[in-house]
Order: structure tokens, then sequence, then C-alpha cells
């Protein structure tokens, strides 16, 4: 059977090898080929503004936003509506267009800067040439890979940071530069793995913009119980990593008598200072992205989509779900607004009215809150453990979860642990033990929940402070094992930028990705000690003796 597409971005796809006729996301063929089309303009995109700044000329940041923002429609489970990605396609044509005509000479352009996207059936035509495979060595194409997915994830968190107004000019440009190179074939595999580890290194710095960004607009997470029942109004769930849309929604909505819960990746909000003023921001409805064909069911209101993860929805729910930024579904409202401008969200609260509240799923509380900030406040307390011996290891279990039954692994690792043992956790990946009753050490718990994925970057710097604290000249002498789900392009980021900061000896799992050619992979174990995961039982006695 041939292929009707291929995608093999996330740890879900088919076979571990690669969706080649419908995604396991749900993407369908027709979407596949035109985000491959619409990569395959941003590098041209890349290709033209590298040029132009050579030349000393100056390029609108504009251009940037329309770059990260044409990287995070692609990201999984993003975008599916062909309608958005052709258009935005066009727009990138029509810039490529005019910014050529800005340059002294086109000769260093490849042939790639001459195509303009006519209509859909021209896009679809040229996906052969843009897809995944149209690179035939398989590892420069992994290495390609590697790069291009690391890219989606950091031009998804310089976005999160370009909505609240902070940009880093030399990341824009990095962003545009590497996606110039991805078009050129006279780079090595040495040259594209060292390639890979520069795009780590500038994610560490983008993840730190960001970080700034959200701590100088709502101040520093702080411990914080939060609520996961349910109160007596009509509620609108919002979900995805933007705070900014939080932060606009939670102001139209107040005095309303329409609450406002957060579902997966938004949990963390609640642990910032500037949110907790608004009484009506009730709590966390659920659990990880991949539940929400029956939570956004059982919420009975409008659901808002800020970010990925978009599960394609249900016929029962589908005129409740609302999209905004970079996410799109064909049939789902969209909420428009561009970075700085203020989002009108009257629609969202209006069709809330008319719900009944949501239904209640679960009962109690959960703890978040435990970014840098507030772990160096409780560093005395926390090398006094290590000291005593109270505290035997760290664990960091960060990442994103998924669908896969053999995820069950994290919640059984999690459980059974030694009780010496402390777990440093982020992203979504935490929803399969964060509801577990871990207890603590000395009055440290033992589950610390740093916040969405983004905030790994705060994992990596308590490591860097603990290594300074104990006076260790490795990072890697700490008592720290690092145990990572992965699913999709903002979790490889990450691991590109642990890399880069000489983190060694990570366990990656529940599947290596399958972007990695064998001789990839074998260099990620070589030099980095790269590994896989196995059985619990196994993993705990490596890990923990």
């Amino acid at each position: 059977m041939s292929n009707a597409m291929f995608c093999y971005q996330c740890q879900e796809t088919a076979g571990n090898k690669g969706c080649t006729q419908v995604g396991v996301c749900g993407k369908k063929p027709e979407t596949s080929a035109l985000q491959d089309v619409l990569l395959y303009v941003t590098k041209v995109l890349g290709q033209i503004v590298t040029l132009l700044r050579t030349q000393g000329v100056t390029v609108e940041h504009g251009v940037d936003r329309m770059a990260t923002a044409n990287l995070f429609a692609t990201i999984t489970n993003a975008n599916f509506d062909d309608e958005m990605l052709a258009e935005r396609i066009r727009n990138t044509c029509a810039a490529n267009k005019a910014l050529t005509a800005q340059l002294n000479s086109t000769a260093d352009l490849s042939d790639a800067a001459l195509w303009q996207a006519s209509d859909k059936a021209s896009m679809l035509a040229k996906a052969g040439v843009a897809g995944v495979l149209h690179t035939a060595d398989e590892d420069i194409r992994s290495l390609r890979s590697l790069i291009t997915l690391g890219l989606k994830g950091m031009a998804a968190y310089a976005k999160h940071a370009d909505v609240l107004g902070s940009s880093d000019p030399e990341a824009d440009a990095f962003l545009h530069a590497t996606l110039a190179k991805l078009l050129d074939d006279s780079l090595s595999a040495d040259d594209l793995t060292a390639l890979a580890l520069e795009t780590g290194s500038m994610g560490v710095r983008v993840m730190a913009l960001l970080d700034t960004a959200n701590t100088s607009a709502y101040g520093h997470p702080e411990i914080t119980e939060v609520n996961i029942g349910v109160g007596s109004n009509p509620g609108i769930l919002i979900s995805g990593h933007d705070l900014r849309d939080l932060e606009m929604l939670l102001q139209q909505t107040e005095g309303t008598d329409v609450d406002v819960y957060t579902h997966s990746e938004m949990l963390p909000a609640h642990a910032y200072p500037a949110f907790k003023k608004y009484a009506h921001f009730k709590g966390n409805y659920g659990n990880a992205w991949w539940k929400q064909k029956e939570e956004f069911a059982s919420f009975n209101g409008p659901v808002l989509l800020t970010t990925n993860c978009l599960v394609p929805p249900s016929d029962n729910y589908k005129d409740r779900v609302y999209t905004t930024g970079a996410v799109g579904f064909p049939g789902c409202r969209h909420i428009p607004g561009e970075p700085g401008e203020n989002k009108d969200f009257s629609p969202i609260i209006d069709h809330a009215k008319t719900c009944p509240p949501p239904t209640q799923i679960e009962s109690g509380t959960i703890v978040t809150g435990f970014a840098h900030n507030q772990v160096f406040a409780l560093a005395d307390k926390v090398v006094s453990a290590v000291k005593s011996g109270a505290i035997k290891k760290f664990v960091v279990m960060a990442g994103c979860d998924g669908r896969a039954k053999s995820r069950t692994y994290y919640t059984e690792f999690a459980r059974n642990l030694p009780k010496d043992v402390v777990i440093l956790t982020a992203g979504c990946a935490k929803y399969r033990y964060n509801k577990l009753d871990m207890g603590n050490i000395n009055g440290i718990p033992r589950l610390l929940d740093a916040g969405q994925c983004n905030d790994c970057y705060s994992l990596a710097i308590i490591a860097l402070k603990l290594k300074e604290v104990f006076g260790l000249n490795d990072i890697n002498e700490l008592p720290l094992v690092f145990n990572i789900g992965w699913y999709e392009q903002k979790a490889v980021i990450v691991l590109l930028a642990l890399l880069s900061l000489g983190i060694k000896n990570i366990h990656l799992g529940p599947t290596l990705p399958a972007f990695l050619s064998p001789n990839v992979a074998n260099v990620l174990v070589e030099k980095f000690g790269i590994s896989g995961i196995t059985t619990v039982q196994d993993d705990l006695k490596a890990f923990f003796g």
C-alpha cells in the first residue's frame, strides 16, 4: 500500500515507524501534506531573512512572528484546519516574494525560494518535495527531523513569551538561520549533530525568556492547593499553555457568574499570584489532554483551546469547542487576535451562560507551584535532608502524557519508588502520578510539580543550583536520575536543552523517537548515555539499587 502521508513526529506514531494512511492524532493526509508545505515555505522564509540580515537589512518582528506561528501550527494536535493552513501558506509565500525583492542578489537562494502557491491543488502537488521522505539519506533525514522538531518546540515557547511582550532578536535570527540550513544539502551528519546541540542551547535561552516573561507578568509560582471539584455556576474550561489568554478570559468573565477552570497543561496557572485575585478561578477539571473526549463532554460548558493538544472533538461536544492562536479545527469557532491585541471572548462567555454547571468527576485538591524560585526558598531544608540521608535521590519525571497503555509504567514507577526519593516533575506527564499520596520527607513533599512542559527549565535550574550548593564539578555527579516521558515537539526541545547543558544518562520512554535512525540513536547513546525504559522493577533496581 502506497503512503497517503508520512509523519513520525510524535511518540504514538503508527508502529513506532510513521503514520502513512492517517495520523494516530486524527490528522488526515491532506492536512499532513499542507503542514509539510507550510514548513517548507517557512524554511524558505528563514533563508531569505537570513540573507537580508547578512546584508544589514532590518527585518520587522512580524516576520519572526510569522515563522514561530507557522511552526506552532504544525505541532502535533494543534491545527487540523486545512483552510487555515492553506491561508498561512499563501501569506508566507507572499512574504517570501516581497522580502526577496529587497535582496541585492538572488544567486544564493535555493530553487525552493522561487515557488509560489496559487491554490490548494498546487500546494498538495508540492507536498512530495516538501515532505520528510524527500531527504533520501536516512541519517541526514533523522538529524534534520530532530532539529526541525526541536525548532517547533522552541517556536512554541517563543510565541508564549511574545504574547507577553518579550522577544529575543538573537533567538529569532537563530530560528531563521537554522531553518535555512535545513535546506542546505552540503551539511554533513557531523554538521547537523552540532546544529542539534546549538538548537538545544538556544532552547535553554528561549525557555529562560519565557520564564522571565511569565514571572514578570504574573509573579513567581508559589505552593498552591488546587481544587479538583466543581462549583454551582456555569463554567468555561481552558486548556493549553498560553497564560495571556487565561488572563484575558479571567478579566472578561469577572462579575458574569461564569466560573473558569483549567484542564491539563493549564493547571500550573493556579500557582501564579496574579491569578489568585479572581474568585471565579475555581480549580482544575480532569486530567491530561488525551482524556478530553470524556472530560470535555462531562464539563457541559464551552472549552477554549489556546495551544496544543486538541483531540478531534466528538459530535456530542464539538459545538462547545473554541480555538484561538495557532489552534484550529474545522467546524469549531475560532477567537482571533494577534500578540499584543486584546481578544474578545464574549462569544464563549455568552455560550457558557446557556450551559449547565460542570458535572463533578473528582473531589479534593492537588498541589502545584514548585518552580525554581519556590524550591530555592526550600533550599536549606532540601540540603539538610540530603546531607542527613533523609533524601537519597531525586528523579526527574517530566515531559508528556499520552494514550499508550505502556504509560502505566510511570504510575507504577512513582508508586514503587523508595520512600527516600523525591520526584521533580513538569508537563502533563505528572497526571500519571500527581493524585497519588506520595507523602513528604521532613516537610518536603515527595512530588514537586514545577509546572508546564516549558517549566522543565525550572528543573534544570534547580539541578544547577544543587550542583553549586554541593560544590560538585559535574552536574552528573548529583543524586539525580532522569526518567522522562515524551510525546511531542515541546519535549524534543527540552531533551536537546538538557543535552546542551551536559546532562547525561537520560532515560526516555515509553519508546525512543521513531525519527532517530539507528546510527543517530547510537550517537546519542555513546555520547550522552540516552536509553529507553524497561520494566518498573528492573529500572527501579538499576536506578536505586
